[in-house]
């Protein structure tokens, strides 16, 4: 099986190249972040065409997951189990949603895709939201541990100076204070294993500003957390960095590239 991950930063607008994506790299499952859409705004007609079932969770023109899955979609749950809300009412944002693709114990995968909070600054009440989020998963992810399961999608941490171009420049800026790089640590502690850096540890993230991607100025931030049996099974990842490039593919990239993971039968 292979899965995917990739913050398309509005699939409205980039649906030709996740189209496209899923067609080159023969994709089983795609995990989506920043779907920016409503449920009913999807652009689903050519994913269905090519044999792929769409789940997804959006409330408005901000945040948004979908898992996009050629090999089945059941219990598909959105959010977790605590996982808080945010806004004034509290609300739940559209930043979670999980489904079993195939047939757990034969070869099939529970995959979440997940948006987590940016955080903001440091100092700002988003931030506290940020890491009760992250505490709130860690807890959750617990009951995933026994299966072939995946958290993945764009965690909005740095865990380490080697994943951000110029560690200095975010000194006092979020994605790599200590309380979020322990609370990502913390989740890993609790039975998870990152299994993308091992097999290419570049950078999955570049800011439009000041041609970012074209001087490789990035931060490593979209992750693929496995359970123990699904991280037996990883045979390989890598990043698609051309999806991020303005000069190999037509028309405008998404800030973030894809992350492919092959997984054994």
């Amino acid at each position: 099986m292979r899965i995917a991950t990739w913050n398309v930063n509005s699939i409205r607008s980039r649906i030709d190249r996740v189209e496209a994506f899923l067609d080159r790299h023969d994709v089983d499952v795609l995990a989506v972040q920043e779907t920016k859409a409503k449920v009913d705004q999807l652009p689903t007609m050519g994913l269905e065409a090519r044999g792929y079932d769409v789940a997804a969770v959006g409330h408005s023109q901000w945040n948004g997951v979908a898992l996009i899955s050629r090999v089945g979609l059941e219990q598909v749950s959105v959010g977790f189990d605590g996982m808080p809300g945010w806004g004034d009412p509290t609300t739940d944002e559209a930043r979670a949603i999980s489904a079993v693709c195939g047939t757990l114990g034969r070869g099939g995968v529970r995959i979440s895709s997940l948006y987590i909070p940016n955080g903001r600054k440091p100092d700002d009440p988003h931030y506290v939201y940020k890491l009760d989020w992250l505490a709130r998963l860690r807890e959750a992810g617990r009951a995933w541990l026994g299966e072939d399961a995946a958290l993945v999608g764009d965690w909005n941490i740095c865990p380490t100076d080697d994943d951000v171009f110029d560690v200095t420049q975010f000194r006092n800026s979020t994605h790599v204070t200590p309380q979020e790089r322990a609370a990502f640590q913390a989740i890993l502690d609790s039975g998870w294993t990152e299994v993308t850096r091992a097999h290419d540890p570049g950078y999955t993230y570049w800011d439009y500003y000041r041609q970012r991607f074209e001087r490789d100025r990035g931060l490593k931030i979209d992750f693929v957390l496995g359970s123990p049996s699904l991280a037996a099974r990883v045979t390989g990842a890598f990043i698609d960095r051309d999806e991020r490039s303005p000069s190999v593919f037509p028309g405008a990239p998404s800030d973030h590239a894809p992350v492919v993971v092959d997984l054994a039968d």
